[in-house]
């Protein structure tokens, strides 16, 4: 079974997916990722483990579900939601339910079974971000979906079943409360002042400086002034834009640059620690949205979220954003 189920109270939307605890150790309490090269199923000469490629980018002259690219996609073998059928939206008594339609796929980032992408050349990280670009524009032609989010679970305790270094997507056919929540605010923010927030965030940022880790001609990463988590990082493109896939291609490049050095200051910082990283962009049908503008989050999970987070919304940070940005650029 798979469908939506609406919380009538705040409006947000649960996936209920029972065939996701198909998934190995989806409830086991241990740590238990793939690390064996021959078991691996993102790994070159095992692509018949998967179900089969979406696009890749591969050498010239092999063959799909084959060795020889360097970069993937591929359903989720245990999907959250399905591709297949039509968006039927149904009350259950007071309730309200939607069947589970929607994409979930999985890009595997590069054939090396244990490279972060700070360890990649430059020009394949470049193809991971040029590749989130390529699948969005793909589906946004499916008229059921209304959002698109992209996403990184790195390490088990951030979420991860395999350690292979990949990320995954999940089209829907409605927009998360979350986002609905940050182009509110920020609707209200240009209402009152006639100027995007996040711009004006990223011009305060960078004149007043203590909470900037890095920049570069097009994009600049932060610790945010009100981070909700130690050394959490959000990456801004400089250049107003509400909508990820409307990116230069001569910006790919800057953005593959600025997550590399983050990533690599993260894990020299932290020891590697697990991480999400998520992008947040427009929803599909919404593509003149002058007060928002798309951007990476990135959270190292260093804290657990425990009652008094669960119970209030509220966040504790124990290391202020400003000198988590001054230890990251001192790295």
């Amino acid at each position: 079974m798979r469908e939506f189920r609406r919380d009538p109270v705040i409006g947000r939307w649960v996936i209920i997916s029972s065939e996701r605890a198909k998934r190995p150790f989806a409830f086991s309490k241990y740590e238990r990722e793939k690390n064996n090269i021959e078991e691996c199923p993102f790994c070159w000469g095992n692509e018949k483990f998967t179900p089969p490629e979406i696009v890749s980018y591969r050498q010239q002259g092999t063959q799909k579900d084959t060795p020889g690219w360097w970069i993937r996609v591929i359903p989720n073998k245990y999907p959250a939601l399905r591709i297949e059928g039509e968006v039927i939206r149904q009350a259950e008594g007071i309730y309200d339910k939607i069947t589970g339609i929607g994409a979930h796929e999985v890009i595997i980032e590069t054939q090396h079974h244990d490279k972060d992408i700070y360890e990649l050349e430059l020009q394949y990280v470049e193809d991971i971000f040029k590749i989130y670009r390529d699948r969005i524009l793909d589906l946004k032609r499916d008229i059921r979906f209304e959002y698109i989010l992209i996403f990184k679970n790195c390490g088990y305790q951030a979420g991860a079943t395999l350690s292979h270094p990949h990320s995954q997507l999940i089209a829907m056919p409605m927009v998360p409360v979350r986002i609905k929540q940050e182009i509110f605010g920020a609707l209200k923010y240009y209402e009152y002042k006639e100027r995007c927030v996040f711009c004006d965030i990223i011009n305060y940022e960078l004149q007043q400086g203590s909470r900037v880790v890095i920049e570069n001609n097009d994009f600049v990463a932060i610790c945010p002034y009100a981070s909700r988590f130690p050394f959490e990082v959000w990456v801004l493109p400089k250049r107003h834009d509400p909508i990820y896939e409307d990116i230069h291609s001569d910006e790919l490049k800057n953005l593959a640059t600025i997550m590399q050095i983050i990533n690599k200051k993260l894990n020299l910082a932290l020891d590697n620690p697990p991480y999400n990283y998520l992008l947040h962009t427009s929803p599909l049908k919404e593509l003149n949205l002058k007060h928002y503008h798309w951007h990476f989050e990135i959270i190292p999970k260093l804290s657990g979220v425990g009652g008094f987070e669960w119970g209030t919304g509220f966040y504790i940070n124990p290391v202020p954003p400003e000198e988590a940005a001054k230890f990251l650029i001192e790295v």
